[in-house]
């Protein structure tokens, strides 16, 4: 576990147990979900209940108890993307990958959901990595958009 990355995260807060969520959000961001270690040593800087943190961290879907892919991918499945052949993209990434549908490449470089609407029907079909959208995807683009997320990664 990278300590130097939890002791600046929780020296930022200073003991503040009044940026309990702020410090998981940050916890988050840097290890893609909440080690069992990390949570037990925020429990013990802010003087908070572990039950706290845990039902934080349960609640909020912005936070995972389990590892979680750097790069996650939602393949849009609502009407107007499933007409336009999201069904087809959604089977290429994952051959592609190598995973099914909610699994994570054993990497956690990559995780692949569908989802049921992103609201972008206009530009059907749509795939999201991570904060980055990609409108009227074909599946012949998959390789090139999944290429530019594995060079940044090999990079950091």
């Amino acid at each position: 576990m990278k300590t130097a990355a939890i002791d600046r995260i929780l020296e930022r807060y200073r003991g503040d147990s009044s940026a309990l969520i702020a410090i998981l959000q940050d916890v988050q961001e840097e290890f893609h979900y909440i080690p069992e270690e990390v949570a037990i040593r925020i429990t013990e800087e802010l003087d908070v209940p572990l039950s706290r943190v845990y039902s934080l961290t349960t609640f909020f879907k912005a936070f995972s108890l389990t590892p979680r892919a750097r790069y996650p991918i939602n393949v849009c499945l609502g009407t107007a993307c499933h007409v336009k052949g999201a069904p087809r993209i959604l089977e290429k990434l994952e051959r592609d990958l190598g995973i099914k549908t909610g699994q994570t490449t054993p990497d956690r470089t990559f995780g692949l959901e569908a989802v049921r609407c992103v609201g972008c029907c206009g530009l059907a079909p749509v795939v999201t990595v991570g904060e980055d959208l990609y409108g009227q995807v074909e599946p012949a683009q998959l390789s090139r958009i999944l290429k530019k997320y594995k060079e940044a990664g090999s990079k950091s």
